[in-house]
């Protein structure tokens, strides 16, 4: 044993160098998080981007075969009230015939089929459709009530959906989009 080992440092018990390197050790960590604290802070979104994280979106005036276009997050939203014709045009086509069988609808699960029920605000309000207005080919905003199919069309490159918003024909990979949505009232839709 050497002349500076003390009974402590043999045994291991905590010495007055240890309590100071673990005391230095911590107020490193505080004054780091304290110097980075305020570039983390900023990275996090202001009221008004948190305000555009959700809409409501009032459609009372909607009568069957209107539709309107809302800006959310920079895109823009199709709502439809569509008429019994449509929905029913929609309901008749077997999935079988549809270019993408998935709903893409994040109201519901990944996998569910493409049905117009599953496109659609669900039982009861099957009138309703509401999806991002972007085409799923290259980011085109489809014109309304055009096409082959009725629905919509994407004239920049030939992408033609039907009444309830499902790639049918042309270069598009996928249905068009459905955010998450949902009624608070029986006239308010809020997205997002």
């Amino acid at each position: 044993m050497s002349e500076h080992d003390t009974n402590s440092e043999t045994m291991g018990e905590p010495t007055r160098r240890d309590f100071l390197y673990l005391t230095t050790g911590m107020a490193g960590v505080v004054g780091a998080v304290s110097v980075a604290w305020p570039f983390i802070d900023q990275m996090r979104p202001d009221a008004s981007t948190l305000a555009l994280a959700s809409i409501e979106v009032d459609v009372a005036a909607l009568e069957p075969g209107m539709s309107l276009t809302v800006k959310w997050r920079g895109k823009p939203v199709f709502i439809r009230n569509r008429t019994d014709r449509e929905v029913e045009e929609a309901k008749a086509v077997a999935l079988g015939d549809l270019k993408d069988p998935v709903a893409r609808n994040a109201n519901i699960a990944d996998d569910a089929k493409a049905t117009d029920v599953d496109r659609s605000a669900g039982e009861g309000k099957e009138n309703w459709l509401v999806m991002l207005g972007v085409c799923t080919h290259l980011g085109c905003v489809p014109l309304g009530q055009a096409g082959d199919f009725g629905g919509w069309f994407c004239p920049c490159h030939g992408s033609h959906y039907d009444t309830a918003g499902r790639i049918r024909k042309g270069p598009a990979p996928e249905n068009l989009h459905i955010p998450t949505y949902g009624f608070v009232s029986d006239t308010v839709i809020k997205v997002g």
